[in-house]
This record gives C-alpha cells, sequence and structure tokens, in this order.
C-alpha cells in the first residue's frame, strides 16, 4: 500500500492553521446562535480539504478513506466539528462506486470545486428508524420521470446542501421476495426540488447539527438521478454506511485526544491544597485510562478504513470502530468534565459544547445496541435479535 504519512502530516498542518482561525468563541457564537459555521466549511472547502476523497480527473485529491479521516479527526483534535461537513464525504462513496460516467462528471466537478455541495443524507423515516428495510418513502416511475412521496427526518445540512442522496422505495414492499430488495438511490438536485414538491422544517436539537426533517409531496425528478439498477439501493448505500461509520469513528478519536489534552494540561496547572490535582490518582488514573481507550479505538479504526480502501468487508471492523471510538470519546468528556469540576459547565472553556456533541456519537449515525447486534449475529454466529 501507499504511504502516506507524509500527506497526513502535511494535511494536518493544515487542519490546525485553518481551526486556528476558527478558535472556541467562533464555535460557541455558532452554537449560541443555531447558525451554520459556513465560512469554516468554506474555508475548508478552499483549501480542498473536502474534496479529498474526489478522483484527480474531477478535480480532487484522489485520496483513500484513511486519509480522509484524518482530516476529520485533525479537525475535532484541533477544537472544530466536521458534523456541518463531513457528509460529503461518506456519501460520495455510492457516487463513485456505482454511479455513471454522465453523474459523475456533471456532479463530481462542481462539488470538488466546491461551487456544489453534497451534504444531505435521506434515508432515515420517523416510523422506520434504523430498520431502513422498512422505509415507506415512495418514488414512482412515471415515463422519463420519478415522483416521490413520503418523508425523512434527522436529515442534516438539508438547507445548506445543493445535492441529496435519497433512499426510497421504488416497488412496494407486497411484490418484494427479500426484505433487502425494491429500494432505489437517487442523486437529486435540491435546487430544483425545494418549494416544487420538497419542504424542509428545521428541529432544534440539544446540539447545533443543522437537522431538519423533509417532506416530499409529488415531487418530481428526472429519471437519469437514479444512481445504479433501480431495486438496488440498500446494497450500494451499505458500503457508504461503513464509511461513515469509520468517518465518525475518527472524529472520536479526534474528541478524545481534545479531551484527553484539555484534562492532562489542566490537571497539571490547576493547583488545590497546595500541589498539582494531576498528581492525585482519583484525577490522573481516569486520564490515563481515556487515553488507553483512545489509543485502542484509533488502532481498530485505522484497521477499518485499511480494510475499506483495499476492497475487503470490513463490517465488522467498521461498526467496532464506531463503538469503540464513540465510547472513548464518551468517557474521555466525562473525564475532561470532572477534572475541570465546576469550570467545566462555563461556556468559555469549550467543555460543555464539545460534551454535548460527542454524546450524539453513542446514537447516531448508528446506535450502540444495533453495533453490539450486528456483532453478535454476524461475528459470533448467534441468533437475529431484531
Amino acid at each position: 500500500m501507499t504511504d502516506h504519512s507524509e500527506t497526513i502530516a502535511q494535511l494536518r498542518d493544515a487542519v490546525k492553521k485553518i481551526c486556528d482561525d476558527f478558535p472556541g468563541e467562533y464555535w460557541r457564537a455558532k452554537d449560541r446562535e443555531r447558525h451554520y459555521p459556513s465560512e469554516f466549511v468554506q474555508a475548508l472547502t478552499d483549501m480542498g480539504l473536502l474534496a479529498a476523497l474526489i478522483p484527480e480527473e474531477f478535480g480532487g485529491s484522489g485520496l483513500p478513506l484513511a486519509v480522509g479521516a484524518e482530516i476529520l479527526k485533525a479537525i475535532h483534535e484541533f477544537g472544530g466539528n466536521a458534523g456541518a461537513c463531513h457528509a460529503q464525504m461518506y456519501t460520495m462513496g455510492t457516487v463513485l462506486r456505482h454511479g455513471n460516467p454522465s453523474q459523475k462528471n456533471q456532479y463530481l466537478p462542481g462539488i470538488a470545486s466546491g461551487t456544489l455541495r453534497l451534504q444531505a443524507f435521506g434515508v432515515t423515516e420517523p416510523t422506520a428508524g434504523s430498520d431502513t428495510t422498512n422505509l415507506s418513502t415512495f418514488a414512482a416511475r412515471q415515463g422519463d420521470k420519478y415522483v416521490v412521496n413520503g418523508q425523512k427526518v434527522w436529515t442534516s445540512r438539508a438547507e445548506h446542501s445543493d445535492l441529496m442522496l435519497l433512499l426510497a422505495r421504488t416497488t412496494p414492499k407486497d411484490q418484494i421476495k427479500k426484505r433487502t430488495e425494491g429500494l432505489s438511490v437517487f442523486l437529486l438536485d435540491m435546487r430544483e426540488t425545494i418549494g416544487r414538491g420538497m419542504t424542509i422544517k428545521p428541529i432544534r436539537t440539544m446540539i447545533n447539527h443543522s437537522t431538519t426533517e423533509v417532506f416530499f409531496d409529488n415531487m418530481e425528478i428526472p429519471a437519469t438521478s437514479l444512481i445504479g439498477e433501480e431495486g438496488q439501493g440498500l446494497r450500494y448505500i451499505m458500503s457508504g454506511m461503513n464509511a461513515e461509520r469509520i468517518l465518525v469513528a475518527s472524529e472520536c478519536i479526534g474528541d478524545a485526544r481534545w479531551f484527553v489534552k484539555k484534562a492532562r494540561d489542566y490537571a497539571c496547572e490547576r493547583k488545590v491544597f497546595g500541589r498539582p490535582i494531576g498528581q492525585n490518582q482519583g484525577i490522573q488514573f481516569p486520564i490515563a485510562r481515556a487515553f488507553g481507550e483512545m489509543e485502542a479505538a484509533n488502532l481498530m479504526t485505522e484497521r477499518a478504513a485499511q480494510l475499506y480502501d483495499q476492497g475487503k468487508p470490513c463490517g465488522t471492523q467498521a461498526n467496532l470502530a464506531k463503538l469503540l471510538a464513540s465510547e472513548a470519546s464518551w468517557h474521555a468528556a466525562d473525564t475532561c468534565m470532572q477534572t475541570f469540576g465546576g469550570f467545566a459547565v462555563a461556556e468559555e472553556y469549550d467543555i460543555e459544547r464539545k460534551f454535548r456533541e460527542t454524546r450524539l456519537y453513542q446514537i447516531a449515525p448508528i446506535s450502540t445496541n444495533l453495533i453490539l447486534s450486528y456483532v453478535g449475529e454476524h461475528e459470533l454466529g448467534m441468533p437475529r435479535s431484531y
């Protein structure tokens, strides 16, 4: 395999410089006002960081997922949050692997240059939740177009995206032989559909994640929006979901690094009863344990990314990476909170904000229990639990 260590070092330096330009005050203001960090996303775009996975022939860098993961990891390690833009990397795989030449030529150069944003991923529905095979949003073929009706929820960044990767049913559930069949993927141009059958409603949440629900009411999209073969959509997005888990795991590692460093520095500087609090084992040991969990999770994340880039099965590794990394970041966050004591809840230290942000990854993009059930069934051969 190609050694990308020098490239990763250069990219980390680039990310740090950008994050230095967007310090805690910037993120606190965005969080307080629930505003999208457009300036930060634009800075990443201008540096070509969000086009890392796009092939060079379309204007990107043509780098593997493992390198993209390091970019997102660095964003979180240096105090930022990649949730505003990470979807572009994990939705990209579906287009790259299954899109036709016309679709790639039409959209990828614009995405690479930043004139187009692919940030919306329409999968989850209010009644289906994580049971993707039970979704009901329907796309009916009518001549040279599809007419879409239904609803999606927890569709982050829909208000800040030009394109959406949409998973919809194209065959009624009572006409399929396997529950994984009858779903199709579409790449739709939201500039043509908002207000013309598509309605977006923001959902205010615990964190500033630009989350929305999206309604489709006889929304018409050209038949050329279909990616790959009709009815094979679930298979297409599964590899994208593995990429999503790996990338989110990398963000969690970045968060854990931020929390561990923050706690370590404070434990060394803060003196109570005439001695640094880090001298007390009740402070020191939890920080050391958080470091160990972080390092172990990082190894699993790197392994999952390696398998993904080699085109090998990586479902178990991707899921475990997300499980271990999300727990490592959460434990590091809790440890940092405990180390700072009362000061941790003060907005100016940024701990409470990142504490809220990293908690999300226990339940999204897949919950811990679903990962455990996946491993129990597919890796350990136990009976299906759902």
